[in-house]
């Protein structure tokens, strides 16, 4: 069983279809507890599996310090995405999502930071967290702080992790070489911006791809992964009539599926703590794209029960 691969964009590297989010390694108080053993098993099961794109970040609780700790003796073998503009120190009574700051200092504090806990000595992609407007960007001279990184063999490309509205001004700003975006079956608002940011040759890392419309045992959200509520998720997918097409294949499957059909996907990310729930991924992203005929009247019926705008909300700012 080996796992398709597509090039991510100008970084050049030939990244496996399916990624791996490291988010469910967060652990207390915002995602469950997970065992020291069971995230080293679960981070060389991804590995072992053929994937070899991994995206973490600080916000991500320990995941950073369990990455480095278990699988930075096989860093030849994943491409590696970290974010910047989180606070360093968050304080655990703070509602999610942190206030965040995209300073230079705060910029160069954060990878420093994640150099350490991640025990390697440069981050394949660094992106910009949380999706911020192009003005804020600008004003605190979060770019030129990345590019001075990049100088520096700290990073390889800059990325950023974006959403509608402020996706669209970020591709204008023709800096990032990759884009992080949300997209699934039941949301699919920012289908076109995929294929823009493919156009203008960057890669791109899409989230959300395997949502099910519904909080998923092993995360627990009342939200989905991109900011659609679960019980929205849920009218698509009836309202959509979409059911009838699956013909015995699971949902997950066929959620799964249709995301890795977007002809300008690079990879999607994943994430799970569960090794039964990493190997059916991996079996399912194994068998590829949905047929074309098949794909094609599923966009059709979801499409028909409308798209919404407005996705994701204006980072705060650190006190």
């Amino acid at each position: 069983m080996t796992l398709l691969t597509r090039t991510l964009g100008r970084t050049g590297f030939d990244a496996s279809i399916l990624g791996y989010g490291a988010m469910e390694l967060r652990g207390a108080p915002h995602g469950r507890e997970i065992a020291d053993a069971d995230a080293g098993t679960i981070l060389n099961a991804v590995l072992d599996a053929g994937i070899n794109v991994i995206d973490t970040s600080i916000d991500y609780g320990r995941s950073e310090e369990l990455i480095g700790r278990f699988v930075s003796a096989r860093r030849d073998e994943y491409f590696l995405a970290s974010k910047c503009g989180c606070p360093l120190d968050p304080d655990p009574s703070w509602p999610q999502p942190y206030p965040h700051d995209y300073t230079p200092g705060n910029v160069r504090a954060g990878v420093d930071q994640s150099l350490r806990r991640l025990q390697t000595d440069h981050l394949d992609l660094l992106q910009v967290h949380m999706s911020p407007t192009r003005e804020r960007l600008e004003a605190e001279q979060t770019v030129e702080a990345m590019l001075a990184l990049r100088d520096e063999g700290k990073i390889r490309f800059l990325g950023i992790s974006g959403t509608l509205p402020n996706l669209v001004d970020h591709l204008a700003m023709g800096v990032f070489d990759a884009f992080q975006i949300p997209y699934s079956a039941l949301q699919r608002e920012h289908d076109e911006l995929i294929t823009q940011a493919a156009a203008v040759g960057a890669g791109t890392l899409i989230r959300g791809g395997a949502a099910r419309g519904a909080p998923a045992e092993d995360k627990g959200w009342s939200v989905s992964p991109i900011g659609m509520r679960a019980d929205e998720s849920e009218r698509r997918w009836r309202e959509s009539t979409v059911e009838e097409l699956l013909d015995g294949m699971s949902r997950i499957e066929f959620v799964l599926r249709f995301t890795l059909s977007h002809p300008d996907l690079h990879t999607t990310i994943v994430g799970t703590a569960n090794p039964a729930h990493l190997r059916s991924n991996v079996e399912i992203a194994a068998k590829g794209p949905l047929p074309a005929d098949l794909y094609a009247e599923a966009k059709r019926r979801i499409d028909s029960v409308g798209r919404v705008g407005g996705y994701g909300s204006p980072p705060p700012t650190a006190p």
